[in-house]
């Protein structure tokens, strides 16, 4: 059940639940990831980085099309998604390889050249059927720890949603992408004032270093897509690890695999119904 992702977002906002949206790495990624919100009854979201797809020696359409085909046979709404993107080549080939929505990323750049190059890549993005987010303040980890003073200002998101015209903004609120321990803590007063001042869906981006508790009050206060990729890695390469310590002669990758993508679709499924509020 291949869905627009604005459609699985809209709808989560509508029942002011979360939209849970995970990285995609490999295909045991997209399998574990339907796997795990086919067990939740939930609708999902696949995520491919520009990372992802550089790991993929820069080759979109493969990757794309497993993680296209393991949502067309799902029991549950799936969305497709470009995440991350900062190379424009890249972000207008989303939609020829199925996606329905990028993140299309200038967050590097001064506001008014990420205004600029944002502007233009959503109405590029708009042309061709994409729903497009962005992202404005910088979350952190990839090069350094999250710092207040590039969390994203409110009047500021305001002006640059209208100027942009963008679908959804990821918004810097205290969480850090590639965090391996669940000791974040947003900033939740942050929260209510974004989503009081901006029209779109938020988006936090770096929620696996994020606690259950933190996510719940991050969803009542108004975040809506909650991405996730760090906690999939950690269950995959758990597993891995102790799959071959048990037996340190194996060589068939199966013997593995299967239980690091069971471990990675019951991270999925425990992480929907943080987000939905499901209680079993």
């Amino acid at each position: 059940m291949l869905t627009p992702t604005g459609e699985i977002v809209a709808e989560a906002r509508r029942l002011g639940v979360g939209a849970g949206a995970f990285n995609v790495i490999t295909v045991e990624h997209a399998e574990a990831v339907v796997s795990g919100a086919e067990a939740a009854g939930c609708a999902v979201i696949l995520q491919i980085s520009e990372n992802a797809v550089r790991f993929h020696h820069g080759r979109l359409a493969p990757i794309a099309a497993a993680a296209r085909a393991v949502a067309e046979l799902s029991t549950v709404a799936v969305g497709l998604h470009l995440d991350h993107v900062e190379s424009d080549e890249l972000f207008d080939q989303a939609a020829a390889n199925g996606f329905g929505s990028a993140m299309y990323d200038a967050s590097k750049l001064e506001y008014a050249d990420n205004v600029a190059a944002t502007a233009c890549a959503v109405a590029r993005g708009h042309a061709a059927g994409l729903w497009v987010e962005s992202e404005l303040g910088e979350v952190g980890g990839k090069d350094g720890a999250h710092k207040p003073g590039v969390r994203t200002n409110p009047a500021e998101a305001a002006a640059f949603v209208q100027a942009t015209g963008v679908d959804a903004l990821a918004v810097a609120v205290g969480s850090s992408h590639a965090m391996t321990n669940r000791d974040a803590r947003l900033d939740h007063e942050l929260i209510e004032l974004l989503h009081d001042a901006v029209s779109v869906p938020l988006v936090l981006h770096g929620s696996s270093g994020v606690p259950d508790d933190e996510l719940r009050a991050a969803v009542r206060g108004g975040l809506v897509k909650i991405n996730i990729g760090t906690a999939l890695n950690i269950a995959f390469t758990g597993a891995i690890r102790a799959a071959i310590a048990r037996d340190v002669t194996v060589v068939d990758p199966r013997k593995y695999l299967r239980t690091a993508r069971h471990d990675m679709a019951e991270t999925v499924t425990k992480a929907l119904r943080v987000l939905t509020g499901a209680t079993s």
